[in-house]
């Protein structure tokens, strides 16, 4: 990465402009052309210096109420296959492994849900129940009360 890498990062770290045409903004304000910016914003993302571009809503702005984590503890034989599945629900936000804290946390798969309710929560949870079948030995879900963070890395210069 160069200067301009890192100023295109800090130029982009609370967001991408509200503009018609965000690219076009950034070249502006760096001094760039909008190929330039595409071209080093598509360098980044294949070299792994920034994962994706994508949009943060605001659940709660946008009437998802019952924001809940549902936890898994799912077989470790099955457990990146099944995982991979449940990613790819329309209604999973995010879904990701992490290990065991036992003897307290048996849960190794995690998978973020917004709904408009509890009930559509439960819905979407036993569905991934469904999902995983009988590589599943425990489940729980851990509603979201209150929004506490929702931004990416920042630099500080």
């Amino acid at each position: 990465m160069d200067d301009l890498d890192l100023a295109l990062v800090a130029a982009t770290q609370s967001g991408l402009p509200l503009t018609p045409r965000p690219y076009h903004a950034l070249a502006e304000s760096l001094g760039l052309t909008p190929a330039e910016v595409m071209a080093r914003m598509n360098a980044m993302l294949e070299s792994g210096v920034i994962r994706r571009i994508g949009v943060v809503p605001n659940h709660y702005a946008l009437g998802y109420r019952a924001n809940g984590m549902t936890v898994w503890d799912v077989d470790d034989d099955q457990v990146d296959a099944l995982g991979e599945r449940v990613g790819r629900l329309a209604f999973v936000s995010h879904c990701y492994r992490r290990p065991r804290q036992l003897p307290l946390w048996p849960y190794n798969l995690f998978a973020m849900v917004h709904a408009r309710s509890h009930e559509q929560a439960q819905a979407y949870a036993d569905a991934i129940a469904a999902m995983l079948g009988d590589a599943c030995r425990r489940a729980d879900i851990l509603y979201s009360s209150r929004l506490l963070k929702k931004t990416g890395l920042r630099i500080v210069e």
